[in-house]
């Protein structure tokens, strides 16, 4: 009896955390969504720093955004990696989302002081979609969500699950 309570709380345990999901290119086919050539959802958000930024200050720019949540375990894992790329000079920008007091995430002042003390990543760039709204607009149904926008405000692609920066370049190769 005790095993079986315990195979079912995994159970569901398992199925509470799936919307963190640990897909990769190879096995996430399905996890990828094309667009139809629509433009991409247009956002106005505040950074860390309290700083606005809105899609339309990257117009004519290729764009990588990361949908991503502190308590997701594969997010996590993938930052060190992210800030790498936002580093390096590529032909894309990278930006992240968070959705604060959204999705089981903290608070805009309490995620920002945790964010202040997370190792590596000062190249990442935080945007806060406070309530979720854009998370919404973008179709994200699990972290991390990584959305690909061509330097025409076009939404290229949306995919769930971790890529390496690898995978990421090569995206954007065959992205205008």
């Amino acid at each position: 009896m005790r095993i079986l309570r315990n195979t079912l709380l995994l159970s569901v345990l398992l199925v509470a955390l799936s919307g963190c999901t640990g897909t990769s290119q190879q096995d996430g086919a399905n996890a990828e969504q094309l667009n139809d050539g629509n433009p991409a959802p247009s956002f106005n958000l505040v950074d860390l720093e309290g700083n606005q930024q809105n899609l339309a200050d990257y117009a004519g720019q290729k764009v990588y955004v990361k949908f991503w949540a502190s308590w997701c375990s594969i997010c996590l894992s993938g930052m060190e990696e992210l800030n790498t790329l936002a580093g390096e000079d590529t032909d894309f920008k990278v930006l992240t989302i968070v959705s604060p007091d959204s999705n089981a995430e903290k608070s805009s002042e309490s995620f920002a002081k945790w964010f202040k003390g997370f190792p590596d990543a000062e190249n990442i760039t935080v945007l806060l979609d406070e309530g979720g709204t854009f998370f919404d607009e973008y179709g994200v149904i699990g972290y991390p969500t990584s959305v690909y926008i061509g330097s025409d405000g076009t939404l290229v692609k949306s995919q769930t699950g971790h890529f390496s920066n690898e995978e990421i370049k090569a995206s954007f190769e065959s992205i205008q």
